[in-house]
């Protein structure tokens, strides 16, 4: 198998590199990759102390730094050890100069700055986790999306990731003897979506959780007949009231979300609200 040491360098918190080299990583498998994340690296002199660490684990290095003499200091000292460097995102910032006809502010951490968007999101969050599960259906109209499954359909994670994207996500499990609240029905400003996954995965995924909590792993929330039963109830909600619907099945949180904001941005568009 494979084996390489790579080394994320950034001069902020270095979300974004982790970010992209998950991206790239998730292309190759079965090769052993060791990462060596270095953020907040803003002067010569801690950089120095970090290329003794990359010396003595030689391998590939990626870097978002902003400060032109870091860079080129990073750049000669790598290849002095004969070691790969990449600055994963001059090709984008090229791009966008070309494109604008601005020159970049080589700012760290610039998009991070606390400005608007990142209010949004943090009202998003604070918004989502009181509005978990079912709570507070009285200010559902207030979401931007709300997300309808039975237990285990990945509702809460989805949720939370949206809402780290800025949008306001309430969501309810739909229980055969529990029937939602009418208030969910009558919705007018968010986007209701249900999810839905297949009967034999469900009732793995939930075999999986009760064994985590330690607790009996044969009851009937994993019985394979009743599960295809709530599937079924829930598919004739969300057909019944013409909410779109996506398949977890097969699908990572990421690429729900995603389905989800496509979704998100034809409903407003439709409403006249892009």
């Amino acid at each position: 198998m494979p084996r390489l040491h790579l080394h994320l360098l950034s001069d902020s918190t270095g979300e974004t590199l982790e970010m992209l080299a998950k991206a790239a990583l998730a292309q190759f498998e079965g090769s052993e990759v060791i990462r060596h994340f270095w953020p907040m690296v803003r002067s010569q002199q801690h950089l120095d102390r970090i290329m003794g660490e990359i010396g003595a684990n030689p391998g590939l290095v990626f870097f978002t730094l902003a400060n032109a003499d870091i860079r080129a200091r990073l750049e000669e000292r790598c290849i002095a050890l004969g070691l790969p460097v990449v600055p994963v995102l001059d090709a984008a910032v090229a791009a966008l100069e070309s494109a604008l006809g601005q020159h970049p502010k080589a700012r760290p951490g610039s998009q991070h700055i606390m400005d608007e968007a990142y209010y949004r999101r943090v009202e998003a969050i604070h918004y989502t986790i009181a509005q978990d599960d079912g709570v507070g259906w009285e200010n559902w109209e207030a979401a931007d999306i709300v997300l309808a499954g039975v237990s285990r359909s990945s509702k809460t994670p989805t949720s939370i990731y949206l809402a780290n994207r800025g949008y306001k996500v309430a969501n309810i499990p739909i229980v055969v003897e529990s029937p939602p609240p009418p208030a969910l029905y009558g919705l007018k400003h968010p986007l209701v979506v249900g999810l839905t996954t297949a009967p034999d995965r469900l009732v793995q995924v939930r075999r999986n959780r009760l064994l985590s909590l330690n607790q009996a792993p044969e009851t009937a929330y994993v019985d394979s007949e009743r599960v295809n039963s709530e599937v079924q109830y829930a598919r004739r909600m969300f057909a019944d009231n013409g909410w779109p619907v996506i398949d977890v099945t097969r699908r990572s949180i990421e690429e729900t979300a995603a389905a989800i904001i496509n979704l998100y941005n034809e409903f407003i568009a439709a409403r006249g609200e892009a």
